[in-house]
């Protein structure tokens, strides 16, 4: 009963956002009707001690990323920047490579080391721009980005300076850099399934008339009589986004060392801070600033008489995305602390083959937490020693047991009731209806890649 009460608690919240739902509003719904039918005690307790305190504290990291991505991305938009990039990728590539276009970009970025969500609010504008002029029906953005975004390059391709990549190496042992052969492997197989299948749904589109469509909501804003910036100036501020993340993510250790204390004239007594547990974070912030600035400094022009309006708009769209992801996190924290979710994993245990269990504990408790970090670290943080054992029984390298648990995460994480998928429609202005189907077929083959991965192991002994 109370694993059923765990996945009916999942199943509503993904109802929900699937029909257009707020997630805000119907995340607690879901996590306290669960607690309710568990414990009617500790409702208000969960609440309060685990809900908000995990949404809280999701809002105090990543909110300042949140915000200045919205606004990096909608200062591309108004400078005509992104309108500019895609001006120039049509005259060298022309429209029938638009999907591979935004794939690369989304890859370059997310590879660079730039957030997934921030590349979401970066990428749309020129993402929306290229589609429009190539007629290719806008609710195919979503998966567009989600492939160049979501996948390959968050945890399959080695040295990936993504957290789902990361996480593993702190219970193997190993790092970034691990099974770098079939990390390769698993991202070719998922960026050639998926560009054969967003090129086929582009084509059935084309063959039933649809175009980029008529209805539309958040479209990017570019003044028709703007003159458009040098392609090169227009695409400096994104590839200046992820040199200074590598840079600042260097230099801010050596900046502050392993622990830093603040003591103000002020403060009763002083607050210490781990560098190590915000350096990315910080890294993220200071490089979208220096984004920001450049943009302006370039654009101005172009930019300020619609300053005013464009900044009140991103900082709406940066509180919508931040407070429905954050929801979502604290939705998975309740769940996890349920006694159906403790019965699910210990049911996980049984499983014999140690990769294949790992693969699917991994991405079956992402998919429940709705969170990539968040199912993964739930997983190795409880079976974790058990996989080491069974790996070493088998002679299996933990450097696979590390790629296998990194691409798993990236999987069945991508369910209606995800945060970045949730962020990633609002963005775009698109509802689940109207784009979901084909995000979860890239989540298909982003889960099916992890399984080829193993079978290429036992088959060739590669790492």
């Amino acid at each position: 009963m109370s694993v059923i009460i765990a996945l009916a608690a999942l199943a509503l919240l993904m109802l929900a956002a699937y029909r257009g739902y707020s997630v805000i509003l119907f995340a607690p719904i879901a996590a306290l009707g669960a607690v309710l039918l568990t414990d009617p005690s500790a409702v208000a307790p969960a609440f309060t001690g685990v809900f908000m305190e995990k949404m809280v504290g999701f809002i105090k990291l990543y909110f300042p990323v949140f915000l200045l991505g919205a606004v990096f991305g909608k200062l591309i938009e108004l400078s005509g920047f992104s309108r500019s990039i895609v001006a120039a990728a049509i005259r060298l590539l022309g429209t029938r490579q638009a999907m591979l276009v935004i794939v690369l970009v989304c890859a370059l970025l997310t590879y660079g080391g730039v957030s997934l969500f921030v590349v979401v609010f970066a990428v749309y504008p020129f993402a929306a721009e290229m589609f429009r002029q190539s007629n290719i029906p806008k609710r195919l953005i979503p998966a567009t980005i989600a492939l160049g975004a979501f996948s390959f390059t968050m945890d399959a391709l080695p040295g990936t300076p993504q957290i789902q990549n990361i996480i593993p190496s702190t219970f193997f042992n190993t790092t970034a850099w691990a099974a770098p052969w079939l990390g390769l492997i698993g991202a070719i197989f998922v960026f050639c399934a998926g560009m054969l299948f967003l090129q086929r749904q582009r084509n059935k589109a084309q063959l039933s008339g649809e175009g980029y469509g008529l209805v539309l909501r958040n479209e990017p804003e570019t003044a028709e009589d703007v003159k458009l910036p040098n392609p090169w100036i227009a695409l400096s501020p994104l590839l200046l986004v992820g040199i200074m993340n590598l840079l600042f993510t260097h230099w801010i250790p050596l900046w502050y060392g392993k622990t830093h204390s603040l003591s103000l004239p002020g403060m009763a007594a002083p607050v210490t801070t781990e560098i190590a547990k915000l350096t990315a974070i910080w890294a993220v912030q200071a490089a979208l600033l220096v984004g920001i600035i450049m943009v302006l400094v370039f654009g101005f022009q172009a930019i300020r008489g619609k300053l005013a309006e464009g900044s009140r708009s991103a900082v709406s769209g940066a509180l919508l995305a931040a407070m429905n992801t954050a929801s979502e996190y604290g939705f998975g924290a309740v769940i996890a602390s349920l006694p159906g979710f403790l019965v699910l994993a210990d049911w996980l245990k049984s499983i014999p083959n140690p990769l294949v269990n790992e693969a699917i504990t991994v991405t079956l408790l992402a998919g429940i937490t709705g969170s990539a970090s968040g199912g993964m670290s739930i997983a190795l943080a409880a079976m974790a020693n058990d996989f080491i054992a069974a790996a070493h029984a088998a002679n299996i390298p933990l450097e696979v047991l590390h790629r296998v648990a990194a691409m798993a995460s990236g999987g069945m994480d991508t369910l209606p009731h995800n945060g970045a998928v949730i962020t990633l429609l609002a963005v775009t202005g698109l509802t689940h209806r109207e784009a979901y189907k084909d995000i979860f077929c890239i989540t298909l083959i982003k889960t099916l890649a992890v399984f080829v991965v193993i079978g290429t192991f036992y088959a060739t002994g590669i790492v």
